[in-house]
């Protein structure tokens, strides 16, 4: 089979977090992107699921308290500092 070059530009220090993996399991970069390509051919998609991050329910909990928080400022104390807001925070620490 004919090899040709192909450019692409990625992040270099997610190059060389890759180099090092493959690296260590004995393979180059080059060898690791044909196994992913062959891979992705045989199962005519991305050979793993592609996804947006679903934040945990105590992110969704915190998301959702900032929101009423913007809905309604006065039900919620204020600090002159985020010094200040620290120092009460651990106060009963």
């Amino acid at each position: 089979m004919a090899k040709v070059s192909t450019n692409i530009t990625i992040d270099a220090d997610v190059k060389r977090q890759a180099q090092e993996l493959f690296a260590d399991l004995g393979l180059d970069l080059s060898t690791a992107i044909n196994i992913y390509l062959k891979k992705a051919i045989a199962m005519q998609s991305i050979p793993f699921a592609v996804s947006r991050e679903v934040p945990n329910a105590e992110t969704v909990a915190a998301m959702d308290e900032f929101k009423e928080m913007k809905r309604n400022p006065k039900a919620y104390k204020r600090y002159p500092t985020f010094k200040a807001a620290m120092e009460e925070a651990l106060k009963d620490a």
